[in-house]
Order: structure tokens, then sequence, then C-alpha cells
């Protein structure tokens, strides 16, 4: 297919839609309210699709890479934003470095895995 493609959107879902809606704002995104049950999350040229939907497999299985320019510098920003503190399902694990680059982790408040990683 000669096809030039623009981007690649995901939909996860959120056990509390308010919630994680809050979460991904103090995260950085930028929201982009759609319907009362589904917002796009924007990063510069990344985005995403939040639903109002939870199906426990679903989000148990969810895993998501965004890639960063500076692992290390980011986990920091991460730890400064307090988001375990805040959010009670959050859960956020230090930068891990292995042959192919670095990347640390999120899980978002329903249980989202989010990598955040650089590549050597």
């Amino acid at each position: 297919m000669k096809q030039k493609v623009k981007s690649i959107r995901p939909f996860i879902g959120a056990e509390n839609f308010e919630i994680s809606r809050s979460f991904y704002r103090d995260l950085g995104f930028e929201e982009v309210v759609i319907n009362p049950n589904m917002s796009l999350f924007r990063w510069n040229d990344n985005a995403f699709y939040l639903q109002n939907a939870y199906v426990k497999d679903w989000i148990d299985n969810t895993m998501v890479f965004m890639e960063v320019d500076d692992t290390d510098q980011f986990f920091q920003q991460l730890v400064n934003l307090n988001l375990t503190e805040k959010y009670t399902n959050a859960k956020l694990s230090p930068v891990r470095t292995m042959t192919w680059g670095k990347e640390c982790f999120v899980h978002d408040p329903s249980g989202v895995l989010w990598h955040f990683g650089e590549f050597f």
C-alpha cells in the first residue's frame, strides 16, 4: 500500500472516566472533548482516545509505548507531578536500561500500562 500514514490513535478505556481525564491532563496531555463518553488526548502530534468504557480484561492488557527524548529527565518530571499521591491506583516505576534503550512505566488509575522510553 502506498499511502502516507499521518497518525495512529489507540482507543483506551477508563474505569472512572472523570478521574482518568484528570490524570491525563495532569500528565501533560491536552484534552479535546468529543462527546460525554469520549475525549481525544493530544501531546504534540501524538494522540489517543479515552473512552468511558471499562472491561477489566481489556484494561489489564492495554499497554502503550510513547517515545521521549530523554527518559531520565521525563521520569523526574513524572515524579514531580506527584501522580501516585493524587491518584490512588496510579503507579510509577523507575527507569530501566536495556540493550535497546531506556524506559520507565506508569500505570494510569484504571490500570493501563504506559511505557515511556528512548531508543539507543
